[in-house]
């Protein structure tokens, strides 16, 4: 290890992170674990956002689920068990604001936001300044995470954009409406999760599902066609999509089967009525620990309110639904990674600047907190004069890093998931007749898990040993 100057390494100067989300949140929490302050900078409830209802930190403002938390058979579930080794914070919260959801890990998201806030606000480390940044960081701020996910200000976007000679990237994102339990009509609608999977604590009944027979079906798919869209305006008409979260009217207008094969799919699922499997099903998804409040699965959309009420209690089940929030849709900016950042997350043409969460590119909860949580490790190994380690490139962690700083296509980058296609290939197996063969399907899911688990360990002992010296 180089000499380090003791008088930086046991008073280090606070790192900066602009943004309070679940990657800001998570980057604060990795530096102060390690002893380094942090000014935490969110600009609201000075300034409002398209999407955010509160100025609590880690608000969640689209789903309230963190996807399959099975961490041997599912990339985000591996991330999930990674993160959760890390010490992170975002899991820490989730795991205790907790709500059924069969096999993924769904939370209370009013909890959730609390349990993040309480802890970073309480954190003697850790000061909180409300207020935007606009433009470029001060020049004193010798190191800086930027972590304002989609909802970056126009003032940094542009500045940023400026910076780099780079025109943004950028796309729509929607929010799912949420239902109050007590307006379901549970005499049509019935409680059960697919395939009857359950969590720890949960009885397989973990959703509420509003059956469609055939007509009512292709009724619905009509009314959402045809019904009143937000209008765009005239610099928002080609930003694209994110796949991973289409519109359901925009599914709709790409085949009439396309939802039922998607998050109106009734596999796996019987009406109890009947005893059969329905033509499709909506699902909803607990969201608080009260269970008074429900999220219609997968229905994020860009129709208009009035809309939207007409069209979603015309579902069986749901005729006196009473909506706590309708569905919405905002705008998304990320950047070009691959192009843009260094290995270690650094914007190439300002170094003092680190980027985290989904204005990296990465999409998705969990995904966008495990970039916060690497951009916290490398600022804090960075404060305090120890080597950059990033984790293995056979971990989710590692993977989702390298993806965005190398391994994507900068000409074509676009916003990605956490998958196993992500990961570097296993190697091929020998047969009992001495032959080699590729593994596949669970088989193949399950080794990359215990490879990726089996390389973590080290890593994280490593960083553990230099903390401690």
């Amino acid at each position: 290890m180089a000499d380090i100057d003791m008088n930086t390494t046991e008073n280090p100067p606070p790192v900066h992170v602009i943004g309070g989300g679940l990657a800001g949140s998570e980057a604060t929490w990795q530096l102060v674990s390690r002893g380094v302050p942090v000014i935490l900078h969110e600009m609201r409830p000075d300034v409002a956002t398209d999407a955010h209802q509160t100025d609590g930190l880690a608000e969640l403002v689209c789903s309230n689920s963190f996807r399959s938390d099975d961490y041997e058979n599912n990339a985000v579930g591996l991330l999930h068990e990674e993160m959760r080794r890390a010490g992170s914070l975002i899991l820490k919260s989730g795991d205790a604001a907790r709500v059924p959801a069969g096999g993924a890990l769904a939370v209370d998201r009013d909890l959730f936001s609390e349990d993040v806030t309480d802890a970073l606000a309480s954190h003697p480390l850790v000061t909180i300044e409300r207020g935007e940044i606009a433009g470029l960081p001060p020049e004193d701020w010798d190191s800086v995470i930027i972590a304002t996910g989609p909802l970056t200000s126009p003032a940094l976007s542009q500045a940023v954009g400026s910076l780099t000679d780079e025109a943004s990237l950028a796309f729509f994102d929607a929010i799912a409406p949420i239902v109050h339990r007590d307006s379901i009509d549970l005499d049509k609608a019935w409680f059960q999760s697919r395939y009857d999977k359950t969590t720890t604590d949960g009885d397989g009944k973990d959703y509420i599902n509003c059956p469609l027979d055939e007509a009512q079906y292709e009724a619905f798919i009509t009314a959402l066609i045809e019904g009143e869209k937000t209008e765009f305006k005239e610099w928002e008409k080609d930003t694209p999509y994110f796949e991973g979260c289409l519109p359901i009217e925009v599914m709709a207008e790409r085949g009439r089967e396309t939802l039922r094969f998607g998050p109106m799919k009734p596999v796996g699922l019987t009406d109890p009525r009947t005893g059969d499997r329905p033509h499709a099903v909506v699902q909803l998804r607990q969201d608080n620990k009260l269970g008074t409040l429900y999220n219609i699965v997968g229905f994020q959309t860009k129709l208009k309110y009035g809309a939207q009420t007409e069209i979603f209690r015309s579902i069986p089940g749901l005729e006196g639904a009473e909506f706590a929030r309708l569905g919405g849709i905002h705008r998304n900016t990320f950047l070009n990674s691959p192009r843009l950042l260094d290995e270690t997350l650094r914007l190439k043409a300002m170094p003092r600047l680190r980027f985290a969460g989904q204005v990296t590119g990465v999409e998705g909860y969990v995904e966008s907190a495990a970039i916060g949580l690497i951009a916290g490790r490398l600022a804090a190994a960075e404060r305090l004069g120890e080597p950059l380690r990033l984790p293995p490139p056979t971990t989710a962690l590692g993977a989702l890093v390298a993806h965005i700083t190398g391994n994507a296509e900068a000409d074509s980058f676009q916003p990605m998931n956490v998958n196993f296609g992500l990961f570097p290939r296993l190697e091929p197996v020998l047969t009992a007749r001495g032959k080699k063969r590729h593994l596949k399907g669970r088989d193949r899911k399950q080794a990359m898990s215990q490879r990726a688990l089996a390389d973590l360990d080290p890593w994280l002992a490593g960083d553990e040993a230099q903390a401690a010296e």
